[in-house]
């Protein structure tokens, strides 16, 4: 992990550098290394490029292991992404009570009108789309960070009993 100063000598982080002092974003501890965990779940979902902003400064903000954050959303990849939409808009017509009628796969996009398409396939999507995605995200969120924790646990558990093993000589 990068300590402090090396953060204060770049350049393009001096406007920034004030905020990124907290001790909490670089140490590896367990509730700092869970929250990280959980803000790279939830902003993983974040559609598009904005998942790392969005990780960095929900990061900052909760005061949780930066690095951390930033690494979690990459579970999110053009290899998973559709599959992390379709579980979303299931779930958002479970919540619902919308019955699934859109059509789930991704339309042929175009370099000049990239966006607008993108926009226009979510639009058809709806309702169950907008509310499962966020509730996703948070789900993703709290196993996350629970996972981590009780990880943690167990292994500082298992730790504990290996030292107060007696060594055989």
């Amino acid at each position: 992990m990068p300590d402090h100063e090396t953060i204060r000598n770049y350049r393009w982080l001096r406007p920034f550098a004030h905020l990124l002092q907290h001790h909490n974003l670089w140490h590896l501890h367990r509730r700092s290394v869970a929250g990280g965990v959980a803000v790279g779940m939830f902003c993983g979902l974040v559609p598009g490029p904005l998942q790392m902003l969005s990780a960095a400064l929900l990061a900052v903000l909760l005061r949780v292991n930066l690095p951390v954050a930033l690494f979690t959303t990459l579970y999110t990849n053009p290899f998973t992404i559709l599959p992390l939409y379709v579980l979303a808009y299931e779930l958002g017509c479970r919540v619902s009570g919308v019955p699934p009628t859109a059509v789930l796969t991704l339309p042929e996009l175009h370099w000049h009108s990239w966006l607008r398409e993108s926009w226009q396939w979510l639009e058809a999507l709806g309702k169950p789309f907008i509310i499962g995605l966020p509730l996703l995200a948070v789900i993703l969120a709290v196993v996350g960070y629970i996972v981590v924790r009780v990880l943690w646990r167990v292994a500082v558990i298992l730790r504990w009993r290996a030292r107060k093993r007696p060594k055989s000589s």
